[in-house]
């Protein structure tokens, strides 16, 4: 159980987990570097590191991380063989650590994106926000983006996910938590999908504060090729799957 008076963010720790998205991972870095840009504005007085994890890349994602990597120090990645998400992710969240000790885990605060998205200029900023007023966790909306979807399958899960706060729905491409609550329950899973799910349910169980938003929404892949074998292009295949077929 988190204490009565939440304790005020003094450090931000992104992780980026990556597998072979060098046709995304630009756009994503990008846009994670405006999200910072807009967090050390407004609160100059927050440390903040961006930690991409490389997971048996092969193709030239390495190349273009290490380019904002040199560029600018709030960036560094680490290569890894997990072959796995959560893995991935949590290998991601203990360097992150490890390299700003020393450190109070009630003033952490992790951020969790995936290399196939783009966060918003608010993302940081709103998320430390929400968890001075409280939050121990939280899950933020995502949506396809309609440029690499069928537009028959976008407005089918426009429907079945409408955008709303308080929203049921858990994305690791949009998901941020207290460094002391995520130690306490033992971090992610090592799983290759729904690593963020029970995360969630751990975090739910122990009676921390989860908080569900469409204030920080990231504009995602809409791929029906999937990484993670249960992850959000299978979703978004099998919802292609359930439409009829188009003759004519």
């Amino acid at each position: 159980m988190t204490d009565p008076v939440p304790q005020r963010i003094r450090d931000v720790a992104v992780v980026m987990p990556a597998h072979n998205e060098d046709q995304h991972i630009g756009h994503a870095l990008s846009a994670l570097r405006t999200a910072a840009d807009v967090l050390n504005r407004a609160r100059p007085d927050i440390r903040l590191h961006m930690t991409v994890v490389l997971d048996s890349c092969t193709d030239r994602s390495a190349d273009i991380t290490a380019a904002y990597v040199a560029g600018d120090p709030r960036f560094s990645l680490v290569e890894v063989a997990l072959r796995s998400t959560g893995a991935s992710r949590g290998f991601g969240f203990r360097s992150a650590l490890a390299a700003r000790r020393p450190i109070d885990a009630g003033d952490l605060w992790f951020a969790n994106t995936d290399a196939d998205s783009a966060v918003p200029e608010n993302w940081l900023v709103r998320q430390v926000e929400l968890a001075e007023n409280g939050a121990d966790a939280i899950l933020g909306s995502v949506e396809p983006d309609p440029n690499d979807i069928d537009p028959a399958v976008l407005r089918r899960w426009l429907e079945l996910h409408p955008f709303r706060e308080d929203h049921q729905y858990i994305h690791g491409a949009n998901f941020g938590v207290r460094g002391s609550a995520y130690f306490a329950v033992g971090g992610f899973p090592r799983l290759r999908a729904h690593e963020d799910r029970v995360l969630v349910e751990r975090l739910r169980s122990r009676g921390f504060q989860v908080v569900a938003t469409d204030t920080i929404r990231v504009l995602t892949s809409g791929r029906t090729h999937a990484r993670a074998p249960e992850g959000f292009a299978a979703y978004l295949r099998a919802l292609s799957a359930e439409l009829p077929a188009v003759t004519g």
